[in-house]
């Protein structure tokens, strides 16, 4: 049976040239390695965003063995209340506002491409970016999902053989590879820049509250220095890949693929916060499940919306929410790391019982660490000046939500992960039957899927 592997793309944003590029992709996946590439789209835009979205995919060329599968909003909705109610869950309502939240949630679409990819019948997922395009050296495009292919899902000792370098200990080659990942060149992957411009210490006094509370000078110094550039601006030349365990440091959520874990753990649902779909990379690592790290690195830009004043709030708003959730997420990060090994279950796949467990300790810590936080920040906004300062402004009218919203998001997490099982197994069993495409393969012919509005199932 062939492989089937999901490429995915959330986006909430007018995106046709990269839907376009991302169609490059899976053909070459195709042509190259003999899969079949069932091309994720999960469209949140409505008008002519999403109307030209829904162009683009419809107008793909017809690739041998890419499935083109375009879902609007009403579309994914309808298919995640399908395996809500197929899982049992107890409360659905509640659990479909975290798979489907009203506000931009990174880890909640994502989490939406783990589920779907699976009633797809995928055995991995590849996810990009929509604010993101491929490096193209000599007139060729550097496609991730090359060095992807090239050894995900395959047992560690077998990868030796397709990467550049190992520093993997022969202790973990019986495991499969369950991450590979690059990372991205060009601008920051937050839109921060301007205030590095404006006053570097002011710079640092903001970046660094992402660290953990116990850093050295030495170390918060040290992470503000590498904090949101990704691999720098240097060009692709050749292919470089290690065999690790891979420090998610070095790799981003614009250029992953996953195998097996994204079935085993979710991602922090919390809305209108960067970094909330980083947290399986901890996981990984934490458990000492293989990963590749390699250099096929994707080209960041920035959209003209976080330009904009309403896009510059929301944006800070994120970034101040990400600071926040730190609190909780670096005990997390702490307690995986030492349970280690301990983590993992037969076959090893991730057990989430002591994750979910670690989560519920973390909300025990003392909350004057995000006080000091909420402090630092007010007063280095309020320094820059400008519309800086009118968001110091908005930040400190909104102190004691933003506490309260940051212990919730962990709240939420909890409930997701304590359901995650149950909603993966009824997604193996719930097809996206219009096309006949559902986790059985069975009579699969690849065709294309285009799905913006309602979708009417014809079996169960």
């Amino acid at each position: 049976m062939t492989r089937r592997v999901c490429l995915a793309l959330p986006t909430n944003r007018e995106c046709a040239a990269a839907i376009s590029l991302l169609a490059e992709e899976a053909d070459y996946a195709v042509r190259h390695f003999g899969v079949e590439v069932c091309l994720l789209i999960l469209d949140t835009c409505d008008g002519e965003a999403f109307s030209r979205n829904f162009r683009a995919a419809r107008d793909l060329p017809p690739y041998k063995n890419v499935i083109p599968v375009h879902l609007g909003l009403a579309a994914q909705k309808h298919h995640l209340r399908k395996i809500i109610d197929r899982a049992g869950i107890n409360d659905p309502d509640w659990i479909l506002d975290l798979m489907l939240p009203d506000g931009v949630s990174y880890g909640a679409c994502t989490n939406r491409a783990f589920l779907i990819s699976r009633s797809l019948g995928c055995d991995s997922i590849h996810r990009r970016d929509s604010d993101s395009r491929y490096q193209v050296v000599n007139g060729t495009t550097v496609f991730p999902i090359h060095q992807e292919l090239l050894s995900l899902g395959k047992k560690a000792g077998d990868a030796k053989a397709v990467v550049s370098e190992v520093v993997l200990d022969p202790i973990h080659e019986s495991k499969p590879v369950s991450m590979v990942g690059g990372s991205f060149v060009g601008e920051m992957s937050v839109d921060i820049g301007e205030i590095y411009a404006l006053d570097r210490e002011i710079y640092y006094d903001i970046v660094s509250l992402w660290a953990d509370n116990h850093s050295s000078p030495e170390g918060r110094r040290k992470l503000v220095d590498v904090s949101f550039k990704g691999a720098g601006t240097g060009k692709f030349t050749h292919d470089r890949s290690t065999l690790s365990i891979v420090d998610p440091m070095n790799i981003d959520m614009c250029n992953i693929s996953f195998y097996q874990v994204h079935e085993d753990v979710p991602l922090p649902p919390a809305t209108d916060t960067i970094g909330s779909d980083y947290f399986l990379m901890h996981a990984v690592e934490c458990a000492r499940l293989p990963g590749v790290h390699h250099n096929r690195h994707i080209e960041n830009f920035y959209t003209r919306g976080r330009k904009t004043d309403t896009g510059f709030m929301a944006y800070h708003m994120r970034l101040t929410k990400f600071f926040l959730s730190m609190l909780y997420f670096h005990d997390i990060y702490k307690n995986m790391a030492r349970a280690g090994e301990s983590l993992l279950g037969p076959g090893h796949r991730i057990s989430i019982s002591p994750i979910i467990e670690m989560a519920r300790q973390s909300l025990q810590l003392d909350k004057r660490e995000n006080e000091h936080k909420l402090n630092v920040l007010t007063d280095a906004y309020t320094r820059l000046g400008g519309r800086y300062a009118s968001f110091a402004e908005l930040i400190a009218g909104q102190r004691h939500q933003l506490l309260l919203k940051a212990e919730q998001d962990i709240n939420d997490f909890i409930v997701l992960m304590e359901a995650w099982a149950s909603l993966m197994n009824a997604s193996k069993i719930t097809c996206l039957s219009e096309a006949g495409l559902c986790s059985s393969r069975v009579g699969i012919e690849p065709s294309r899927l285009e799905l913006g509005g309602d979708l009417k199932y014809d079996r169960e």
